[in-house]
């Protein structure tokens, strides 16, 4: 049977850049020899596409774009060439691919740009589409439309840097701290941060301006925070759900890759009737905003039991490690099989 070839991309001009690296080593790790073909394409901070072909070790250490195996490449948006154009020496080569699976996080990567651009070559890809995977990386797009759907979200603001002016911050006198200062495009919580007051507050949007010219201010939802991993289509799974449980102010971009004073409980400690409707939730969630393939959906439990959506992570991290993969491994599914699921759901998407 011959091998299928994978196009695994990893990298990008986002500031996930690192994180993006580490969950396409252990993809890459974990995808088995003998089904695929694996056409590693690298994309360094500066937007450089290139094809490398050395040990997954040196994508992890970021040392892959020093590797003599580099060269020149960039997919194709032509759909008769469906594939990568390589530039080899003084010509170019085309390497015809089978699936995409882009394992890429934030901006230029996880926002549907290289969905977009995937969809032009007419080749399959593992996630969601481009337009599913704009809208769940606008933090405020995402919860108009889940808030529309029936599903509480937390109460906020929106500012501009454009229109950062004293009109717009009287809309925050609204809002009652603590508050969460966020990009509306950004993930691994790059660029959030706590307020408890307005000195605090108007630090938080500063710093939230250096990521994105949007910036959504939200009120803090009493409770805990749940997460859910879902597989499919229009008909998904739902994995195991977890559930944080934090001892700082947040869950920030240390905790998660570290979890230094935090701990994920799998499974969450709910009851069997709040998981199931944790779980409906996150499908209606998912279904709304249009999700195919793979996403992690994550909200808060209030004290009364209430579910109050956070937000979708449209390619959440997938070391072997990540929650995701670890939800889908408690629900009886091996790493190599969920991602030998991924490129299948691509393949039956495609048809």
């Amino acid at each position: 049977m011959k091998k299928l070839t994978i196009a695994v991309l990893f990298g990008g001009c986002s500031n996930e850049y690192e994180v993006s690296l580490i969950s396409a080593a252990s993809v890459i790790e974990h995808l088995e020899a003998d089904k695929y073909e694996l056409v590693l394409v690298g994309i360094t901070r500066e937007g450089e596409w290139l094809r490398y072909s050395g040990p997954a070790a040196d994508i992890r250490d970021d040392q892959w774009h020093r590797h003599s195996s580099c060269i020149p490449s960039f997919l194709s948006p032509s759909r008769s060439v469906r594939g990568l154009v390589e530039l080899v020496n003084t010509e170019y080569h085309i390497k015809p691919i089978d699936v995409v699976f882009p394992v890429m996080h934030g901006m230029h990567g996880e926002d549907g740009t290289v969905q977009g651009l995937i969809e032009l070559s007419g080749i399959p890809y593992v996630g969601c589409d481009m337009l599913s995977s704009a809208i769940c990386m606008d933090k405020e797009i995402a919860h108009t439309l889940v808030e529309a759907s029936g599903v509480n979200t937390p109460r906020s603001v929106t500012l501009y840097r454009e229109d950062h002016g004293q009109a717009s911050l009287h809309t925050l006198q609204a809002l009652k701290y603590p508050v969460y200062v966020k990009p509306a495009k950004s993930g691994s919580s790059v660029g959030i941060t706590k307020a408890h007051d307005r000195s605090q507050l108007m630090r938080g949007i500063e710093l939230a301006y250096e990521h994105d010219h949007k910036v959504v201010i939200e009120e803090e939802v009493e409770g805990f925070e749940v997460g859910c991993a879902v597989l499919g289509h229009r008909n998904p799974m739902i994995g195991v759900i977890d559930e944080i449980e934090l001892t700082g102010d947040f869950f920030d971009f240390t905790e998660k890759y570290s979890l230094r004073s935090s701990k994920i409980h799998l499974p969450a400690r709910v009851d069997a009737y709040t998981a199931d409707r944790i779980k409906e939730t996150a499908g209606l969630i998912y279904k709304t905003l249009g999700c195919k393939g793979f996403a992690r959906v994550d909200m808060f439990v209030t004290p009364d039991g209430g579910l109050v959506f956070n937000e979708v992570n449209t390619i959440p991290g997938f070391t072997a490690n990540s929650r995701y993969p670890k939800m889908l491994q408690a629900s009886g599914y091996t790493y190599p099989e969920i991602l030998d699921q991924l490129i299948q759901l691509a393949l039956v998407e495609e048809s």
